[in-house]
């Protein structure tokens, strides 16, 4: 049996939380939420406000990161109060379940895939394919992988992609799409009548930017960098596109912290079922998944992961559009 084949057995150890550690991460995270927004507020110092506005941003990372482990089932499965909670941080943040669950299944399942992985992720195109797509397919297709793009994540990504495209297209089915933008609209207002525009901007919408940014990055890198594997159906395996095709992203123990460890991808990919706080864990522990393909938060590397667009089949790597 190929090796990598048996890693995903080895890793079932680890895939059983502790059900008051996974409270504990979302209390206190949901704590710190709290303070940081308010420190947001008119009767502190400006100084201290743009502080925890940035501090806001972080913060609702880890959050987000708590609740896909959630809506991926590997914490608090069972319980009626966690799923309310998270649901409704899922609506806050632009990412109701109902779109998110299935989206992010679908990528799960199709990762790496050169056809059906742009369901949940970022499309692929072939260097063939680009050349015989249309001008107007070519802007769209680089206008989804743009830098600017990801840096607006808040726009594309999570109020248009997550929340008003998915209730046009299906109403019934997320109707949780429309219960967040309402939620979403009800917060603006009611800070902006109570507290006035700057603290709306400071307790909401520019922690909302922060953190979309930083997470639209985070997914995108995680599968988008210059090791990275893409394959057709017949040569795939889900180990393999774990391993080959998702990035162990290493960060700084501050930012290991506030992404919940999402650095560990390729370990979530090959077992999904495994908390957060257990990634480390099980890296130190299985001497294999130490060799891996790795990425940074530096500068260097990330200008390195957002130049590349397309896939060359015949250097079997991802290249840039300039080469073409």
């Amino acid at each position: 049996m190929n090796p990598i084949n048996t890693l995903h057995t080895r890793t079932k150890a680890f895939a059983k939380e502790h059900p008051l550690k996974s409270w504990w991460c979302i209390l206190s995270t949901t704590f710190l939420l709290i303070v940081a927004a308010t420190g947001t507020f008119p009767w502190l110092p400006v100084v201290v406000r743009i502080a925890c506005c940035g501090l806001l941003g972080l913060v609702i990372v880890r959050l987000f990161v708590i609740y896909h482990d959630h809506q991926h089932r590997a914490i608090l499965p069972k319980s009626r109060l966690a799923e309310l909670c998270m649901r409704l941080y899922g609506m806050l943040v632009l990412c109701p379940s109902s779109i998110w669950r299935a989206s992010h299944d679908h990528h799960h399942a199709h990762n790496s895939k050169l056809r059906g992985a742009h369901i949940g992720s970022y499309p692929i195109m072939t260097k063939d394919q680009y050349r015989a797509s249309s001008s107007g397919e070519r802007i769209q297709y680089l206008f989804m992988r743009h830098p600017l793009t990801i840096l607006f994540g808040y726009f594309f990504v999570f109020f248009l992609g997550m929340v008003v495209l998915p209730f046009v297209r299906s109403p019934l089915k997320h109707y949780d799409c429309l219960l967040s933008l309402l939620l979403h609209l009800a917060l603006i207002t009611t800070l902006v009548v109570m507290f006035g525009w700057v603290t709306m901007l400071l307790t909401l919408i520019i922690p909302l930017f922060i953190g979309s940014a930083i997470g639209t990055y985070l997914f995108y890198a995680q599968h988008n960098f210059p090791d990275v594997v893409f394959m057709d159906k017949a040569g795939w395996t889900y180990e393999c596109a774990a391993m080959e095709s998702s990035s162990f992203l290493k960060t700084n123990p501050v930012m290991a912290w506030f992404t919940a460890n999402i650095g560990y991808h390729h370990i979530h990919h090959l077992n999904h079922r495994i908390p957060f706080y257990r990634l480390p864990e099980t890296y130190r522990a299985i001497p294999e998944l130490r060799d891996v393909k790795t990425t940074s938060l530096h500068p260097r590397e990330i200008f390195r992961c957002l130049r590349l667009k397309v896939w060359c089949v015949e250097s079997q790597r991802m290249v840039g559009v300039r080469g073409l």
